[in-house]
């Protein structure tokens, strides 16, 4: 299989509703599409950071930018097709996750289609539904965080997420309890505490929740180790979990006692998958993360959550949660009781529709090997 191009595609997707978490929001989803020729196959990789700087060091810019300017040039003067050896070939370059994972979600889907067989089984997983959970973002109104509670689970989501920041955090839980009862709830901080804001979780540890999301800042992993001993409720790592090294400091440490991996943070789909290992060997459950992204990337981790550790719903939700529209042929959809199915084809198994890529394209490049 001789490489013989790559072309890049800068796309915009208006959102239904901003996306809103404690440190800033979106409204317009903004990614770089990969689409990697072989022979007369294409594989489609997806790198997506929000814009802005509110979430990550990485935009939309700064991506296209390394992509066009070193990434792929160096991988087209010499490629490596192996998806299982990709992601040794890009770290060859430091930082820039998420371009990484846009080049090398192209390579994995290419090589999937060329031996014929799903993602899912190349990635060595157990096709199977994906339980999917709704995430809720921060309101001036305490009433449309409530509508939109009820939205969602009566669509059949499996567990709901809210957003928290200081103070908006304890009333918030309280009044999702007080109306709803017992349901599968948890929260997010986006890193927005310290630890000596520790009563604030002391106080939402008596609400029954699944985990408490990122409390602390990104590096503070003594501080989250401490704050975990005095939890009964667990604590999930997202921010801090941004590479292989740091999930193994999470794990010594005993920082958390639940994973959220994120692919685009991880730099693709193999690091990612290792993230999931190292987490299963040390007995810590995990579950698949978003940003959110659009199909390609959000279908790439549904495939990647069929490995056994991903025992917890996905943050990945139907197309039409967040986007006016998606670019895949098949945009993902939840059945009544909250699932995500995946297709026996080749490949990623959906294809990517040229017409809403030019449509939402705001930028195109083409590299030849």
């Amino acid at each position: 299989m001789r490489l013989s191009g790559i072309r890049l595609h800068w796309v915009q997707v208006p959102l239904w509703e901003p996306f809103r978490i404690s440190n800033g929001e979106v409204s317009v989803k903004e990614a770089i599409l990969v689409e990697v020729h072989a022979g007369d196959r294409s594989g489609w990789g997806e790198a997506s950071p929000l814009a802005g700087s509110a979430y990550s060091g990485e935009t939309p810019q700064s991506t296209w930018e390394f992509l066009r300017n070193h990434l792929v040039p160096a991988f087209l003067e010499r490629p490596e097709l192996d998806p299982h050896h990709c992601f040794e070939r890009l770290e060859e370059f430091p930082g820039e996750p998420f371009a990484k994972a846009g080049l090398e979600g192209a390579v994995w889907d290419l090589s999937a289609q060329q031996l014929g067989t799903p993602l899912w089984s190349l990635l060595g997983g157990r096709k199977r539904a994906i339980e999917s959970g709704a995430a809720i973002g921060l309101f001036p109104d305490l009433s449309d965080l409530l509508t939109r509670v009820e939205k969602f689970l009566g669509q059949g989501y499996r567990r709901v997420k809210i957003k928290i920041a200081p103070g908006q955090d304890v009333e918030l839980v309280r009044a999702v309890r007080q109306r709803f009862g017992s349901v599968p709830l948890m929260v997010d901080a986006n890193a927005a505490y310290r630890l000596g804001d520790a009563k604030v979780f002391e106080e939402l540890d008596r609400f029954g929740l699944m985990m408490i999301e990122q409390p602390l800042a990104r590096e503070a992993l003594g501080e989250h180790a401490e704050l975990q001993n005095k939890l009964r409720t667990p604590i999930c790592l997202d921010e801090s979990a941004e590479n292989l090294e740091s999930v193994r400091s999470i794990i010594r440490q005993g920082s958390g006692r639940i994973l959220n991996i994120k692919v685009q943070r991880m730099g693709g789909l193999w690091p990612a998958h290792q993230a999931h290992d190292l987490a299963q060997a040390a007995g810590m459950p995990c579950w698949l993360g978003t940003m959110p992204e659009l199909g390609i990337a959000s279908v790439q981790g549904l495939h990647l959550a069929t490995l056994p550790n991903f025992t917890l719903p996905s943050d990945v939700e139907a197309s039409e949660r967040w986007f006016v529209d998606d670019i895949i042929s098949s945009p993902i959809a939840i059945t009544p009781d909250g699932l995500i199915g995946l297709s026996d084809e080749p490949g990623m198994g959906c294809g990517v529709v040229a017409e809403k890529v030019e449509r939402y394209r705001i930028r195109l490049e083409e590299l030849r090997a």
